[in-house]
């Protein structure tokens, strides 16, 4: 590939990254392929100066590989889904030529499951439905994949970054047995005082109103890096993990003093403390009370107290992947795009709470459909922004978008994190462009017209333009 990268007209801290170490290692999909070419120049423009925004890099990775490969089924005659079957990954881990290794991952199943949901098979028939209102229907179909839980921080030094991207928490658990959990993974929206809250509970067996998550306070946080790339709960949640486990070691020994037995005895579960092969046991409160009010205590062998920190720097990115279906009606008198039917599998791992990781591909998939169809950062020749407010800068509505079909049952556990998550932020709007793109011009190549592609954004006036030559 060749891709010349718009910079705007100064650089921002992150904006060459996102062209090349972000989108130029992901240019081999989920496809086995010996040979990948990338190069990459970035360009000052007279616009804005750009950065990292929900997707960068990968997005445009995804766009390129996967407008490519429907282009390259229709001059050969063949069918998309099968074109892409025939070129899956299928064995794991995998080196790819352009400097990552896919831990795991299953795009057979995510592309079966896929074919179910969305109705593949009752497509022709939808197709004539609409043909007979005078509308032309089309089917995009697209894969794609992430690499997120950004990032292993010798990687990002050997390219040059002065940071390292490792996250970091700190648990404080009281003397009743409630925690505060201190995180440098911040949110603005993902519900992560609610998941990182069920992944400590979940680990101690108490309920999680008892878990207090305090984030973006960096006076009393460690030093963390933040939310971005997908990596909350994968490098966040890890940090959280590797944190609590520390708690629950730390307890056990305070425990096996109380209950006189050998610490390798000693069992948590459902918030208490047994003795193996007995029925002694001491409940959670119990021995936090106990680390602070140390009458009955080995000091000789443990301070007071019960608090740990701990940072987690990952090993390798983590690589969600899926399969998207989009189907479109084109009105064929004012090339206007209607998206009638979305549908969206995706692997990401196991997953804490299956109804945020729904919402999230919600908003990555309005997203995605907004820039392919509506978005647009128009300038003149003076660099003057055209589109600077609401009224000239066509932001997705509700009734722009179909009610979707979201899956994320066909789930291969991350391989290097405790939580064996894999990110699903982003994955939204990554996927789904090139699935708007297809779609539209399947519908247009229905209907006679001699369209291959239509940059983005497929509006009105470009579509119509399309089909009329």
């Amino acid at each position: 590939t060749e891709t010349f990268a718009n910079m705007g007209a100064y650089l921002s801290t992150f904006a060459p990254s996102v062209p090349t170490w972000l989108h130029g290692t992901l240019m081999a999909g989920n496809y086995k392929t010996p040979l990948i070419y990338v190069n990459v120049k970035a360009v000052f423009t007279n616009t804005v100066p750009v950065d990292a925004y929900r997707g960068a890099g990968r997005p445009e990775a995804t766009f390129q590989l996967e407008r490519v490969i429907d282009k390259a089924a229709r001059e050969l005659g063949v069918d998309p889904i099968a074109l892409r079957r025939q070129n899956f990954i299928t064995e794991f881990p995998y080196a790819t030529p352009v400097a990552v290794e896919y831990d795991t991952g299953d795009y057979v199943a995510t592309m079966d499951k896929l074919e179910d949901m969305a109705d593949l098979g009752g497509f022709e028939a939808r197709r004539k439905e609409s043909e007979a209102r005078g509308k032309l229907r089309g089917l995009g179909v697209n894969c794609y994949i992430e690499a997120c839980g950004i990032a292993p921080s010798n990687l990002v030094g050997q390219l040059g970054a002065r940071a390292g991207l490792y996250e970091s928490a700190t648990v404080r658990v009281n003397a009743t047995g409630g925690l505060v959990v201190m995180t440098g993974s911040h949110s603005h929206g993902q519900g992560h005082e609610t998941s990182f809250a069920q992944v400590v509970a979940d680990m101690i067996g108490i309920d999680e109103n008892m878990v207090e998550i305090v984030h973006g306070d960096t006076a009393n946080a460690p030093m963390g890096m933040g939310t971005y790339g997908s990596r909350s709960l994968a490098v966040g949640g890890s940090a959280m993990v590797r944190a609590t486990e520390k708690i629950i070691a730390k307890a056990k020994k305070i425990a096996s003093h109380l209950l006189e037995a050998s610490e390798s005895d000693i069992e948590l579960k459902d918030g208490a403390f047994s003795v193996a092969g007995t029925d002694k046991s001491v409940a959670w409160g119990d021995v936090t009370l106990a680390a602070y009010v140390p009458h009955n205590y080995p000091l000789e062998d443990i301070e007071p107290g019960l608090e740990e920190t701990a940072f987690y720097d990952p090993s390798n990115f983590t690589y969600p992947a899926g399969a998207y279906a989009c189907e479109v009606e084109v009105d064929t008198e004012t090339g206007k795009v209607s998206i009638e039917a979305f549908t969206a599998v995706d692997d990401f791992g196991n997953v804490v709470i299956p109804m945020i990781v729904t919402g999230l591909v919600h908003c990555g998939l309005a997203q995605g459909i907004g820039q392919a169809l509506l978005e647009n950062c128009a300038y003149d020749e003076n660099g003057q922004l055209l589109s600077a407010s609401y009224m000239d800068y066509a932001m997705p509505r509700a009734d722009d978008l179909p009610m979707f079909g979201v899956d994320h049952s066909c789930q291969t556990p991350c391989t290097h994190n405790p939580l064996g998550v894999k990110g699903c932020g982003e994955a939204g709007a990554i996927g789904s462009p090139p699935s708007v793109v297809n779609a539209v011009v399947d519908a247009l190549q229905s209907g006679g017209k001699d369209v291959t592609h239509i940059d983005m954004p497929l509006t009105p006036a470009r579509v119509w333009a399309a089909m009329n030559g």
